[in-house]
């Protein structure tokens, strides 16, 4: 079956088609290069319309909002009413997705979540689909229904589907109940196209603070915005006294409650910092009332997380009846909900009968958003067990529980476990599956200093100072690595590169063949990945040093799916230029040929000439290199670093790294400025390199 656009068809309200269509969206952009997302009819204008911006927005798709759908509703019915022919209004989408599809290589399309021409004899979804010749996705809802109940629906969903002359691409029930699952497998296996069946998770079916705070227009005045994305069990109304209504809060509750009741929102906040009681999701403190400036300052001044408190105009009963009504959703804001919600589609999908199902052209170039799920495809395959020493960072803790949710490895940290599971409690955040040592009380640290005693004593190291070492995370992580108790290191959040890099090559050193550590920079521009070396590590490589960066570069693009093609740049390009660096420069490309000759590297060559096509057409024509280099060798750091970070800042590029390569076991080094999104890169890079060996 060749097809340029599939149809999400929502059967009924409430089927959770926003986990379908994250998840095929995701599915689509690893395998095509340039793909669309459509709804034919929006409820309202695209600006408010949340399915378009959680999808364009997550994804970073190129297009505009306004090319993402067809007709606001008010506009179909006025075609329709107005002509009295659906084919006009059918038309008018068409336009608009034709217009899409001359642009795009593939469409998904969403289609409407109600039939709201039911009245007139036919189902829009149906039309609109057949006349795109898009086959249809649909999705069933099974929540609260039995084996026997969801089986007849979809046996009469078939023969309507059949009688519609409609293809199907495969078909979803979804938040089926678990117990329900494996009975209905059984029932489900013979049919004509792949039926998957999708779970129920009642976590996804929470409200989060966020939620509630953008649905209600609730105003956050104590708190981190990161702690929005915690999950609400419940809601409870405190009006009793301090002493008594904390014992009768319950895990993830939000806690409504007048904001002048200074005790309460004091004697909340405490008690959720205190291990000896609940953590609570947050406070709503009602009718426009707010505890003492004085108060708030002292508040934030704590050196602890503090739980969100969100401030709502209305008065308390009105402010329950509000949050009654909140239909919880997967949102932008919502990363965690997110992350699950693509862990449920992948572990219940068939990706590999999707493959089957559909085909698509080949690209010449590895997208950003290719290269973004790759990293996570290729990292959840492996399981490695990847160790993050620096628990005592919130944004090391968070990326941890996005690491797990998604299925990026498995995680083991360095940290008092009492401590590092009372941060967490007090974050909101859920690290169970994450293994958590004491370094300071480990049985292997007599082992260690042993080894590392052994390691060094060349260079002068006794035993005492081998086990003064140990007591230090970064040689007591690298320690760990070597003994095989991990499979890699993602560190720096807090330490410096020197910390991270040092104990590495003192203690795992470099792998068969390779003489030197270097470091790469994965490059996401716009359109392709491109692969930045030295920009970290070495000053100023001698020939044969930057010829051993430019081979490991290489192997480290292979890995990673990028088609390697070397550029060797410097002032000149070909035989034009002389001089000192010029020569370092030819030297190492003629060494890279004869150590690799199944490597295409050209050099020297300027970066002008290694990237763009027209340039390279000039200076050097014929060149297999020039003109669409993806792996780019820097003569020496000054020039490397400085390249890198301006190109970053002038582009907009998302730069991973620096990417440690040469090492037996992978070590990567993070910046100390790193975001929560760039450790778990990092995570998912360090896993991949396991994979590979180093």
């Amino acid at each position: 079956m060749k097809t340029k656009s599939i149809y999400i068809y929502p059967n009924e309200e409430r089927s959770g088609c926003r986990i379908i269509s994250l998840g095929m969206m995701s599915f689509l952009k690893r395998r095509i290069k340039r793909v669309a997302f459509f709804k034919p009819v929006i409820d309202q204008c695209c600006e408010e319309e949340e399915d378009i911006n959680a999808v364009l927005e997550y994804f970073r798709l190129e297009q505009s909002p306004d090319s993402a759908f067809g007709l606001t509703l008010s506009e179909a019915q006025h075609r329709l009413l107005s002509s009295g022919h659906v084919d006009e209004l059918l038309g008018a989408i068409i336009e608009r997705y034709k217009a899409l599809g001359d642009e795009y290589d593939f469409i998904l399309c969403h289609g409407q979540r109600r039939n709201i021409f039911e009245n007139l004899g036919f189902d829009l979804n149906i039309k609109i689909a057949n006349s795109m010749a898009a086959p249809l996705l649909p999705v069933l809802k099974g929540k609260g229904r039995d084996p026997e109940s969801i089986f007849n629906n979809l046996r009469i969903f078939d023969k309507f589907l059949k009688n519609s002359d409609g293809s199907v691409f495969a078909l979803c029930v979804n938040r089926v109940d678990p117990e329900v699952l494996p009975v209905l497998k059984k029932k489900v296996r013979e049919w004509d196209y792949p039926v998957f069946l999708l779970p129920e998770n009642h976590e996804l079916d929470k409200l989060t603070m966020a939620e509630i705070a953008r649905q209600l227009g609730a105003d956050l005045v104590i708190g981190n915005p990161r702690q929005l994305d915690r999950t609400v069990n419940g809601s409870r109304v405190a009006s009793m006294t301090v002493k008594n209504g904390i014992t009768r809060f319950r895990e993830g509750d939000l806690i409504i409650v007048p904001g002048d009741r200074d005790d309460i929102v004091f004697g909340t906040i405490l008690a959720n910092i205190s291990r000896n009681y609940p953590s609570v999701a947050g406070l709503l403190l009602t009718a426009g009332l707010l505890p003492e400036a004085s108060l708030i300052e002292l508040l934030k001044g704590l050196d602890v997380p503090l739980l969100p408190v969100l401030s709502l105009a209305a008065e308390t009963e009105t402010a329950v009846r509000m949050v009654r009504d909140i239909k919880p959703g997967i949102t932008l804001d919502g990363e965690r909900k997110i992350s699950l919600a693509m862990g449920i589609f992948n572990e219940f999908v068939d990706l590999e009968v999707m493959e089957e199902r559909i085909e698509t052209s080949s690209v010449d170039s590895l997208t950003p958003v290719m290269f973004e799920h790759l990293l996570y495809e290729k990292a959840k395959k492996n399981q490695k067990n990847i160790l993050l020493p620096e628990s005592g960072d919130e944004r090391v803790l968070r990326a941890a529980e996005i690491a797990l949710r998604r299925g990026v490895a498995r995680i083991t940290m360095l940290g008092d476990p009492e401590e590092v599971k009372a941060r967490c409690h007090s974050l909101g955040l859920n690290l169970d599956d994450a293994l958590i040592i004491d370094p300071r009380n480990s049985p292997w640290q007599e082992e260690f200093a042993e080894r590392f005693y052994q390691l060094r004593k060349h260079k002068g190291i006794i035993r005492q100072i081998a086990r003064e070492m140990m007591t230090r995370i970064p040689y007591f992580s690298t320690m760990m690595l070597d003994h095989g108790y991990v499979d890699g290191i993602v560190s720096g959040a807090t330490h410096t590169t020197r910390e991270t890099i040092k104990p590495a090559l003192e203690i795992i050193k470099t792998g068969p063949g390779v003489k030197l550590v270097s470091s790469i920079f994965f490059m996401l521009l716009q359109n392709r990945v491109l692969v930045f070396g030295d920009c970290a590590v070495n000053p100023d490589p001698d020939p044969e040093e930057l010829a051993q960066i430019a081979i490991s570069s290489a192997a480290t693009a292979r890995a990673f799916g990028i088609e390697t093609r070397v550029a060797m740049l410097s002032y000149s390009s070909g035989g034009s230029g002389v001089g000192k660096d010029v020569e370092k420069v030819r030297r190492a490309t003629e060494i890279v040929k004869k150590l690799r000759p199944d490597i295409l590297v050209e050099g020297p060559i300027q970066y002008d000439a290694a990237i763009d096509p027209g340039v390279a057409a000039l200076k050097m024509p014929g060149s297999s290199v020039a003109g669409k280099a993806t792996v780019f060798i820097f003569p020496e750091l000054n020039t490397g670093n400085n390249t890198y970070k301006a190109v970053q800042r002038a582009a907009k590029a998302l730069a991973l790294g620096p990417v440690l390569q040469g090492l037996k076991k992978p070590v990567n080094d993070l910046s100390r400025g790193c975001k929560v999104g760039d450790i778990v890169y990092t995570i998912a890079i360090t896993s991949i390199q396991a994979g590979a060996g180093g």
